[in-house]
């Protein structure tokens, strides 16, 4: 699934069951390596942030678009809610 700055593709984890594994791709279509290091960090920090609010046991794979260079921190978290979202691996709170 896919968004604006944000593509995702998630599969269930079975040698892992009780933790998640976040991978993340930035090419060099997005920028330089100075704009490719800011948006992985900014998607680890958001990531990092809702980590508890995320189901466990699945391989995460976080592949940025080129429009992830002009996102700023808050572009990167909605983003990612909203991947997070329609792949339903938020925990409800009830």
């Amino acid at each position: 699934m896919a968004n604006r700055c944000l593509v995702m593709y998630v599969i269930k984890n079975k040698k892992y069951p009780d933790s998640n594994r976040l991978g993340i791709s930035v090419s060099k279509k997005v920028g330089k390596s100075v704009v490719r290091s800011r948006v992985t960090r900014l998607i680890k920090e958001s990531y990092r942030l809702m980590e508890d609010d995320i189901q466990r046991g699945y391989d995460i794979v976080v592949i940025a678009r080129s429009s992830a260079a002009d996102c700023d921190y808050k572009d990167i978290n909605k983003a990612l809610l909203s991947l997070l979202k329609k792949h339903d691996l938020l925990i409800k709170k009830s």
